[in-house]
């Protein structure tokens, strides 16, 4: 190719830049312009030797959130199990048939879910359940807790006994 057939805005130390390589650029542009005005100095741990591995793990960061935060992934299957035993106990705080209802439907549907995915860990043996019996149920919770709960009520003393309080005693002097 001759010079003559060049564009004018052809320079040949020019390439191609793509979003990624540009992104890095200016954030080691950044880097540098604070390292050089020293914001990087006093930093906690400076001078330290880093805590890091024996051996490479990419997810590293991962497991040491999890550590940190003390978060549990279990198989689908035993999260399935555990969240069936404690759905009776979720479903005696729900304030009222729709919310329970709701709440049954939604582990039906995660059951449901997890029974079409590959199997991973033991096999998943829990079932959905029946939304009918678990509002029943539900319901029988609910009335025994409520008839346990009126013979305490029954039982407390009147707070005062004699002449009622006169509350607007005050009121009715100053008119």
């Amino acid at each position: 190719m001759d010079d003559r057939e060049q564009p004018a805005f052809y320079d040949p130390c020019a390439f191609a830049i793509d979003d990624e390589v540009a992104i890095a650029l200016l954030a080691d542009l950044q880097i540098r312009r604070a390292i050089a005005r020293g914001e990087f100095d006093d930093l906690p741990g400076s001078g330290k030797p880093l805590d890091l591995p024996d051996r490479h793990d990419p997810d590293w960061w991962l497991r040491s959130l999890m550590e940190r935060e003390r978060i549990v992934l279990l198989p689908p299957s035993i999260q399935l199990r555990k969240d069936d035993a404690a759905l009776d106990d979720r479903l005696d705080e729900m304030p009222d048939e729709a919310a329970v209802r709701r709440e049954v439907d939604e582990f039906n549907q995660r059951v449901i879910r997890a029974r079409y995915e590959l199997p991973v860990g033991p096999p998943l043996i829990t079932m959905p359940r029946d939304i009918d019996a678990a509002v029943a149920a539900w319901a029988d919770r609910r009335a025994k807790r409520a008839e346990e709960a009126r013979p305490e009520a029954q039982e407390e003393p009147p707070l005062r006994e004699g002449r009622p309080r006169r509350l607007f005693h005050r009121l009715a002097r100053k008119r």
